[in-house]
């Protein structure tokens, strides 16, 4: 059994962080939301909803839909555009006690370029995630199932900013394990995985979609199997740390991701239905390593054993 003293901290390539507990994209607004809920001093970090270089109104309602083990959702990336959120949303971000990462969606090569770099030397941002991965938008996957693509993107914008880089992946693709490794060998510090499985809902008596758009994306509990087996896959192939998405609801579910390869994780849909998760999940962590027997998270990262006994 581990006897040291417990460290909660975490090293993402180029980024500190000092518990590997953070919020998915999407999921947490700006984070004014949830102030009264949530004591931001306690997250590893937080990411706040994607923003793309123009505004965009998102797609046409409905967005979201419950499924039987999940969520789908189509809200296609509905936000103010960069100026904006540099303007009125980054200000009240910078100020709380936490890491904040930085969400970022081009419709082009070029767009991710750019908003890597005006968001370069910003007080407060402390990293940038590249989100290749949006099924929801068009060309939203383009970057993240390609792998040449994917590589060029990194390359470009890890030269375009001084700030760490995280790629976003999709499950959507036949071998997520090639994206990946393109995404290290652009320079990526870490890489996200999952983002949301394709997947639709339909009424039959209307002959209908329920979501405007069609198809969205699933997340919540019915997706973590694909996620765990996504970075167990991943860890095979790269050396980049890799951080977990997918389904994560208690400190079980941490740990698992954990095994499989990742140092840190997003916490996505649970904060629906349970806006206080995180913070049941940094309380619960130390006990769970102390269980493992390890004093810190990278000494559990990647440990599953798949031989026989």
């Amino acid at each position: 059994m581990s006897g040291g003293k417990m460290d909660l901290s975490v090293q993402l390539g180029r980024l500190s962080l000092c518990n590997p507990i953070l919020t998915a994209s999407g999921t947490f607004g700006y984070a004014r939301e949830m102030e009264g809920l949530v004591d931001f001093s306690r997250l590893g970090g937080i990411l706040p909803k994607t923003v793309t270089k123009a505004p965009r109104p998102g797609n046409t309602p409905w967005r979201t839909v419950e499924t039987a083990c999940g969520l789908l959702n189509s809200i296609g990336l509905d936000n103010d555009g960069i100026d904006a959120f540099i303007e009125y949303h980054l200000p009240y971000l910078r100020e709380l006690p936490t890491a904040i990462i930085v969400s970022i969606a081009g419709r082009n090569h070029d767009e991710f370029v750019a908003m890597a770099a005006q968001l370069d030397g910003r007080p407060g941002v402390a990293a940038v995630e590249l989100n290749v991965s949006c099924p929801n938008v068009a060309h939203g996957v383009d970057f993240g199932a390609d792998a040449s693509m994917c590589g060029r993107l990194v390359e470009a914008c890890r030269k375009a900013t001084s700030l760490p880089i995280i790629a976003k992946l999709t499950p959507n693709v036949t071998n997520i394990g090639t994206i990946a490794k393109a995404a290290e060998e652009g320079g990526a510090d870490a890489i996200s995985l999952i983002n949301t499985v394709l997947g639709m809902a339909i009424d039959w008596r209307k002959r209908r979609p329920m979501l405007g758009n069609v198809m969205g994306g699933l997340s919540g509990p019915a997706i973590k199997p694909i996620a765990l087996r996504c970075v167990y896959q991943v860890a095979q192939v790269v050396k980049t740390p890799l951080i977990g998405i997918g389904g994560i609801a208690t400190i079980d579910d941490v740990m698992e991701y954990f095994v499989a390869g990742a140092t840190a994780v997003q916490v996505g849909t649970s904060n629906y239905y349970d806006p206080t998760v995180t913070m049941k999940l940094v309380e619960a962590l130390p006990a769970a390593l102390r269980e493992a027997g390890v004093n810190r998270v990278h000494e559990i990262a990647g440990t599953l054993q798949t031989g026989s006994n």
